[in-house]
C-alpha cells in the first residue's frame, strides 16, 4: 500500500505570497506553476491531482513539494547555476564591454548592430551585456564647466539671495529669450487621437523673431515681461524701468543677471547710479543654470513656442502674452533647495575629472 504524502500546511504569510505569484502578470509561467502545485497540496490535494490540475507530471509535483517543505518560498526559485550555459566566451565579452568606450574609425559611437558586426556575436547578446553593465553610447548630456576667476564668489552671492532673501526687498531673476522664431508650418498637422501622434511638417515659413524680458519674481513665482523686436541696451534700459515702475517703490530690487554686454552698457550703468534701489548680481560666466529664469524660458519654449506654428510676430506675441497672464494668475515658484557645498563639490570632481582626461589626451 501506498504511503500517504504528508499533507502541506502554510501560514498567512506563505499562502499571501503565494497568490501574489499566481495573480501576478509579470511572474515567469514556471513560477505560477510552481506556486498553484504549492497551493493545491495545502488545500488537500494529492500530489497527483495538483500535478493533473497544472498540467505537468506527478514528478514535477514531488520535487516543488519537497523543495518547499525543505526551504519555503525560497525553495520554488531555479537553482543557481542551471540554465543554458553561456556560449560567449569572456575575452568576447571584455571587447563588447571595454570596445563600447572607443568609437570605431571616422564614426563617434558604437551602435548594437556595429558592435555585433565588430565582434561576431548577435546584437540582442550586445545589447544584453551592455544593458548589464549600464552601458549606453546613444546617450550623451551637455555640460559646462565656469572659467570664470570669480566663480564662487559670484556663486555664493548668487544663492545667498535663494537661501535668505533679504527683507524688505524682491529677488528678480532677470535675462532676455532673444531669437524667439514666428515659424509656420507649411502644411497643417494631425491633432491628437486615440491610436496616433500629432503631426507637423518639417518644413516651415520664417515670420521674424522678437526677444521676450523677463523677471521672475523669487518670492512668488510671478513674472513681469516685455517684448521687443531687438535686444540692445536700449530694450534694456526700457525693462528696467519699466521693472521700476511696476514694482513697490518702497522695495529694493536685487536682480540675478548674466554678463551680456547690455547689462554693463555705459547708458545702463548711468541710469543704474540714479536708481539706487536696483542692485545687480551677476551668474558666474558660462553658469546660467543659476538664474531661475532660464527654467521658466523651457517652460515657455516647450508649452508655446516650440511646437506652435505662427502666421507672423504678432501671433507669437500674442501667444506668448496670453501663456504670461493665465501663468501669473496661478504663479508657479520655483524655489532653490540645493546646497551649495554640495554643488561646489560635484563642479570641482568634473574639473579634476575633465583635468585627468585632457592630460591623457
Amino acid at each position: 500500500m501506498a504511503r500517504k504524502p504528508q499533507p502541506l500546511e502554510l501560514d498567512s504569510h506563505q499562502r499571501q505570497a503565494l497568490n501574489r505569484i499566481v495573480r501576478a502578470t509579470t511572474s515567469p509561467q514556471r513560477s505560477v506553476v510552481r506556486a498553484k502545485l504549492i497551493l493545491d497540496c495545502a488545500d488537500g490535494f494529492s500530489q497527483k491531482e495538483a500535478a493533473q490540475r497544472a498540467g505537468v507530471r506527478r514528478t514535477v509535483a514531488n520535487k516543488w513539494s519537497r523543495r518547499f517543505r525543505e526551504k519555503g518560498i525560497a525553495g520554488l526559485a531555479d537553482a543557481k547555476g542551471r540554465g543554458r550555459k553561456s556560449s560567449i566566451d569572456e575575452q568576447t565579452k571584455a571587447r563588447v564591454i571595454t570596445e563600447a568606450t572607443r568609437p570605431p574609425k571616422n564614426r563617434t559611437r558604437w551602435s548594437v548592430r556595429t558592435m555585433a558586426r565588430h565582434v561576431g556575436i548577435s546584437t540582442s547578446t550586445v545589447h544584453a551585456l551592455w544593458q548589464a553593465n549600464d552601458i549606453k553610447p546613444h546617450q550623451s548630456r551637455t555640460f559646462k564647466l565656469s572659467s570664470d576667476p570669480h566663480f564662487e564668489p559670484k556663486f555664493w552671492d548668487v544663492i545667498g539671495l535663494y537661501l535668505e532673501p533679504p527683507q524688505k526687498a524682491l529677488v528678480l531673476c532677470c535675462d532676455e529669450k532673444s531669437q524667439c522664431q514666428a515659424l509656420e508650418r507649411t502644411q497643417p498637422g494631425l491633432p491628437l487621437g486615440v491610436g496616433h501622434i500629432k503631426t507637423r511638417t518639417h518644413d516651415y515659413i520664417r515670420h521674424g523673431t522678437l526677444t521676450l524680458f523677463a523677471a521672475l519674481n523669487y518670492l512668488d513665482g510671478k513674472i513681469i515681461s516685455r517684448t521687443d523686436e531687438r535686444h540692445t541696451h536700449r530694450e534694456w534700459l526700457l525693462f528696467l524701468k519699466e521693472l521700476h515702475k511696476k514694482t513697490p517703490k518702497e522695495l529694493d530690487l536685487h536682480l540675478i543677471i548674466d554678463n551680456y554686454a547690455t547689462h554693463k552698457h555705459p547708458e545702463v550703468k548711468k541710469w543704474l547710479a540714479a536708481h539706487p534701489r536696483f542692485h545687480l548680481h551677476f551668474t558666474p560666466t558660462g553658469s546660467s543654470w543659476l538664474n531661475l529664469v532660464e527654467r521658466f524660458f523651457r517652460d515657455l519654449t516647450e508649452d508655446v513656442v516650440r511646437e506652435g506654428s505662427f502666421t507672423g510676430i504678432r501671433q507669437l506675441e500674442s501667444a506668448i502674452e496670453g501663456y504670461l497672464i493665465e501663468r501669473n494668475m496661478a504663479p508657479t515658484r520655483y524655489v532653490w533647495k540645493a546646497k551649495g557645498a554640495e554643488i561646489l563639490a560635484k563642479i570641482q570632481r568634473a574639473r579634476q575629472k575633465l583635468n585627468a582626461e585632457v592630460a591623457i589626451i
